[in-house]
């Protein structure tokens, strides 16, 4: 096999669709860095399946709640690799009454979807900007664009993605490096199954009926999911590759995959408005990143 000719970050490998993309990028002869928690302990596995799919491959520990361990780790990779392309993937999502679930479940949530984002996206784009090319694919979500009943805390992590992204993109592109948004509809990953409940019980037991809604629902999409009709997560992955494929300066900057729920209309209306803001502030001869 020849040797590797760009190198790609993606964050949260363990299982989904960063673990897909791990094995694709490696097989189309990308140097892959993968990150996940606790490769020592219940990912080890993991870990130990995906380096031995391809020697293009290392996957490194990575808490992206911490900013000493995103910080180190990204030394690590770049002290070994300049970083070509970040894929954001890693994420977590809760699903519940939103009254119900305290503070620190959303601050916990906000940590991994918009934090982690941050502090992995400001590791790498120094040398990005520098070598004047670069990628950073995120992994919104539909709840991104438009929010549904008990997704409240779980979308809110996700607009706060999509608004840093968006006001990023116009920032770096005259550096020569492309951000944008990949949002996918609901997919059968475990990303489901790795919510947690609502802390305020109390607050559970005034909504009567209705709080047992959410777990009604979600019995609901997981069959759904899981059924033969789902949407397959190859193609989150598939468009991941895509992106990483398109010329410099010509990706979208938000591309809906599966189940659209409306986000391609809401963005198909709106991304023009929003571009617009460019001129409106007599930036457009500055900065770039308006879609086409």
């Amino acid at each position: 096999m020849s040797e590797p000719t760009k190198t790609v970050v993606i964050t949260g490998t363990s299982s989904g669709f960063g673990e897909g993309a791990v094995r694709d990028f490696a097989d189309r002869g990308y140097r892959v860095w993968g990150t996940m928690r606790d490769v020592n302990g219940r990912n080890a596995t993991q870990k130990a399946a995906l380096e031995a799919h391809s020697t293009n491959i290392s996957i490194i520990d990575m808490d992206m709640n911490s900013d000493d361990a995103v910080t180190s780790g990204f030394a690590d990779i770049i002290a070994a690799d300049p970083v070509d392309i970040l894929i954001n993937n890693a994420g977590i999502m809760d699903i519940g009454l939103t009254e119900a679930f305290s503070l620190q479940q959303s601050r916990d949530l906000m940590e991994t979807n918009y934090f982690g984002a941050i502090r992995a996206t400001q590791a790498v784009l120094p040398g990005m900007r520098a070598a004047g090319s670069g990628l950073i694919i995120n992994c919104s979500s539909s709840a991104g664009r438009m929010t549904g009943p008990f997704f409240g805390t779980y979308a809110a992590t996700k607009h706060a993605l999509e608004a840093y992204m968006q006001a990023l993109r116009y920032e770096v592109s005259g550096f020569g490096v492309d951000i944008t948004l990949v949002e996918p509809g609901p997919f059968g990953t475990n990303l489901i199954n790795i919510g947690r409940p609502a802390a305020r019980k109390k607050i559970i037991a005034e909504y009567g009926e209705l709080a047992n809604v959410p777990d009604a629902m979600l019995s609901s999409f997981s069959e759904m999911l899981n059924g033969p009709e789902s949407p397959d997560p190859q193609l989150v992955v598939d468009l991941y590759c895509s992106l990483a494929d398109m010329p410099a300066g010509q990706r979208p900057t938000r591309s809906v995959v599966g189940m659209t729920w409306g986000v391609s209309e809401i963005n198909h209306k709106t991304q023009p408005i929003q571009d617009a803001i460019l001129k409106d502030l007599q930036l457009d001869t500055v900065l770039g990143g308006s879609d086409a």
